[in-house]
């Protein structure tokens, strides 16, 4: 799926007020994170530290986007028992939340009457979707972008929703 959308790092700069993500899989086979999960799969180590090479760009990133007053949040629904990549998502989320990212997490049978798109996104000034294509297998396939107004109000009011329901990831325990 061929993509001319701009790098998040642009789309998170341009942000004036919110920037939300939703993620809704149990499973995301991103290329540049295998070595590291399967590490984490056999040791039960993952690095956690803002400031390794692993997470620095990131945490500078929403760190300075916090900086101009942009509120970063990110929902992430997930089917419980949770499947070893979200126990490996949630190993490491203290450091999205120490980069500014407030992070809640929301089982997935607690979003049953919540109408869902079918793809994560990220939602800009509540104006601008990027939205991300997987496969079956979870590997990123691309991305597209949207301001369509009906798929800004479903994306705005399900991760509203969502975020409503949801829990606080200092309160949110891996079953």
């Amino acid at each position: 799926m061929p993509s001319n959308v701009p790098p998040f790092a642009d789309l998170l700069a341009a942000a004036q007020r919110t920037a939300v993500h939703l993620e809704m899989r149990d499973h995301y086979a991103v290329t540049d994170e295998a070595e590291d999960f399967e590490r984490w799969l056999r040791t039960g180590e993952r690095d956690t530290d803002p400031s390794s090479p692993e997470w620095a760009p990131w945490v500078d990133l929403i760190s300075s986007a916090r900086a101009r007053g942009v509120e970063v949040r990110r929902a992430r629904v997930v089917s419980e028992p949770v499947s070893a990549y979200i126990r490996y998502e949630h190993a490491a989320t203290d450091v999205n939340v120490h980069a500014g990212e407030l992070v809640r997490w929301l089982p997935r049978h607690q979003a049953r009457r919540i109408a869902l798109p079918a793809n994560d996104f990220w939602l800009f000034d509540g104006r601008l979707i990027r939205w991300g294509h997987f496969s079956g297998d979870g590997q990123l396939v691309g991305h597209a972008l949207s301001d369509a107004s009906e798929e800004v109000r479903l994306c705005a009011a399900a991760f509203e929703e969502v975020w409503l329901e949801a829990i606080p990831h200092d309160e949110y325990k891996i079953h």
